[in-house]
């Protein structure tokens, strides 16, 4: 099958605006080499978009500094992306502090400070990836993972490392993943070195769960040292921070992403609400799984005429093909399927097909949602609710689990009021 069909941009028609990288800082000359190499690596995956670095403490330029020199240089609009897994007072006093800070002599710059890491697969991945390095011939389940980290005053933060541990335990296969914190909270090391050494575990896998080596690795390495003094008996072994991995790269850029997305309006969402009156209007639907189960019959109820192609069918879909109710090609897209098509949605799992599938509706002018890859594409679909014969839809800002919130409770006020 020939494909000829070039991808579509990820920010159509759309300036991207520069990303300013905002981490901790540290005098550690490693550390700041691998913070270094990590942004190196970012830039690598947003070729078209400025990236700069600002620091919290200790290495320059500063958060504030670097959004300055950018919007001195003519910016008008930046994304800073906290490079920090948790979300304590650096990601909720600090940053936000520098990044006033930095606009003030820049009274109508934009800047859009998006959340924090946190432990997307990708990042549970590289920690996986550390602690299976240090146990080496250890198998998995003969393994207790004492997995640290940073501590702070925030009960959230704290509680978040705890929540992460047991997504560890239950998709590492470890014996057991005890929880600690290096400064600040508790348990701290040596008592979950105790705890794990008490339970009659004969080795055990200290991860520190740092961006990159500084202070805290060295208080990891300390403190672990002192116990195994104490403890000569016990096999322990330290992992390595995450450090620069493409993992933490593809999360840095999926965090600017989204941050891109909100610089391009002032609005709730970067996508402007209308309703689509498809009635009588053919409408492609690309993919036969369980996507488009969920959306073909929201289309069939408006009176769109609906054709699915994909080489097999989801069983609500194929009862929807036998009963004629839509045209199902039985093969591969091709081009020409979005030929005349009012709206398209590219709904397979397969992440090349669905860009080109965009790509093709592109070319025609033509709205095409994408599942996997929905700021890729050149609509969104909301989350939709209907009370008392009107329809609620809410596109909270490109993420789709605050829509539905959202909409249920509309639909919660409007049912009670």
């Amino acid at each position: 099958m020939k494909r000829t069909l070039s991808p579509v941009p990820e920010q159509a028609a759309a300036e991207r605006p520069p990303l300013v990288i905002a981490g901790h800082g540290t005098r550690s000359p490693e550390g700041i080499a691998a913070c270094q190499a990590l942004v190196d690596r970012v830039r690598g995956l947003l070729p078209d978009v400025p990236v700069r670095t600002g620091f919290v403490e200790l290495t320059p330029p500063t958060i504030d500094e670097a959004l300055g020199e950018l919007f001195t240089e003519g910016a008008s609009a930046a994304v800073v992306v906290p490079l920090m897994i948790g979300t304590g007072g650096h990601v909720r006093d600090d940053i936000p502090e520098a990044i006033e800070a930095g606009k003030q002599a820049h009274p109508g710059a934009v800047v859009i400070y998006t959340r924090h890491l946190g432990s997307p697969a990708p990042l549970v991945s590289a920690a996986r990836q550390r602690i299976d390095a240090a146990r080496a011939e250890w198998p998995s389940d003969s393994v207790t993972v004492v997995f640290v980290g940073r501590g702070c005053s925030v009960p959230d933060a704290n509680a978040d490392h705890v929540r992460l541990g047991r997504v560890l335990l239950e998709t590492g296969g470890y014996a057991q993943v005890i929880p600690a914190f290096i400064q600040v909270t508790g348990p701290t090391l040596p008592e979950a070195l105790d705890t794990a050494h008490a339970s009659g575990s004969g080795r055990i896998v200290v991860m520190p769960h740092y961006l990159f080596p500084g202070q805290l690795t060295l208080w990891t390495h300390q403190a672990v040292d002192t116990w195994r003094a104490l403890h000569p008996e016990a096999d322990v072994r330290v992992a390595g921070p995450i450090g620069d991995c493409p993992e933490l790269a593809e999360v840095v850029a999926k965090r600017y992403r989204e941050g891109a997305l909100r610089a391009r309006t002032d609005l709730g969402s970067p996508a402007y609400l209308a309703g689509l009156l498809l009635a009588g209007r053919k409408v492609v639907a690309v993919g036969g799984g369980c996507v488009n189960r969920r959306r073909v019959p929201k289309l069939l109820a408006t009176g769109a005429e609906v054709t699915v192609v994909a080489p097999e069918l989801h069983p609500a879909l194929a009862a929807l093909a036998d009963a004629g109710r839509i045209t199902w090609h039985s093969r591969e897209f091709v081009e020409s399927d979005v030929d005349d098509a009012w709206y398209v949605l590219a709904a397979t799992d397969n992440p090349a097909l669905n860009a080109e599938v965009a790509a093709a509706a592109e070319a025609r002018h033509t709205f095409c949602v994408r599942a996997d890859r929905a700021e890729l594409g050149s609509a969104w679909t909301p989350a939709t609710g209907d009370i008392e014969g009107a329809t609620v839809a809410v596109l909270a800002d490109h993420d789709p689990r605050r829509s539905r919130a959202l909409r249920d409770r509309l639909i919660e006020l409007t049912a009670n009021a």
